[in-house]
């Protein structure tokens, strides 16, 4: 992990606790250059737009491709506070991220290591590296937080 991450993974758990303000499930994640600078972000909104697919990976990854200019994001990384599910796993796989680092693990529905490895599976043509459990303990404290809650 690198300084970059680092910094990036604080701005997602921002990003995070702007969407559990707005009654979303509270992830956050920036999209990083090659220079590690973030060029993209995005929370969960899919309350708020009715879209299943607006989880904050997705939200991201569209961000940056129009930043860049190219759906090919090859170099650059995804800062997320939730291990990626099956659907924002192949998203990330389309987009040639090239490294995934994430918060808090998903043992229901994770796909980058958890449940599935979908992101470094071999049969698949493009794999990304993926560093997990990246400020762990405050992602998950965020997810707790919201759903006890909604209890």
């Amino acid at each position: 992990m690198t300084t970059a991450d680092d910094h990036a993974m604080q701005r997602a758990l921002a990003l995070a606790d702007e969407a559990a303000a707005a009654s979303e499930i509270p992830v956050g994640a920036v999209v990083l250059d090659r220079e590690g600078r973030i060029i993209a972000e995005g929370r969960n909104t899919r309350e708020a737009t009715n879209d299943p697919t607006d989880h904050a990976e997705i939200v991201a990854l569209r961000g940056a491709a129009a930043s860049v200019g190219s759906w090919n994001l090859e170099g650059h990384t995804l800062v997320v506070t939730l291990e990626p599910c099956i659907m924002c796993a192949g998203a990330i796989l389309q987009a040639r991220i090239s490294r995934v680092v994430f918060g808090a693990w998903d043992d229901k529905a994770g796909a980058a290591g958890s449940m599935y490895d979908v992101l470094r599976d071999r049969r698949l043509p493009y794999r990304a590296e993926v560093i997990g459990g990246v400020q762990a303990e405050a992602a998950t404290a965020r997810l707790r937080a919201f759903f006890e809650q909604r209890r």
